[in-house]
């Protein structure tokens, strides 16, 4: 499916009353799910033990 393929599906599928942010939020967030899966793919992931970690500092 084409990029263009994709944001049609997704437009259509919003309700009749969304607004432009709600579209705009819904391809962003299709935009990143595609990345991550796609870098998933790849191997690029992080270990949970090293997220865990992050979070901790990030959450000082």
């Amino acid at each position: 499916m084409t990029t263009k393929q994709k944001v049609l599906k997704a437009v259509r599928g919003l309700p009749k009353n969304a607004s432009y942010e709600d579209a705009m939020e819904r391809l962003l967030f299709l935009s990143k799910v595609e990345r991550g899966l796609k870098q998933a793919g790849a191997g690029k992931t992080v270990s949970h033990g090293t997220v865990k970690e992050k979070m901790k500092r990030w959450l000082k």
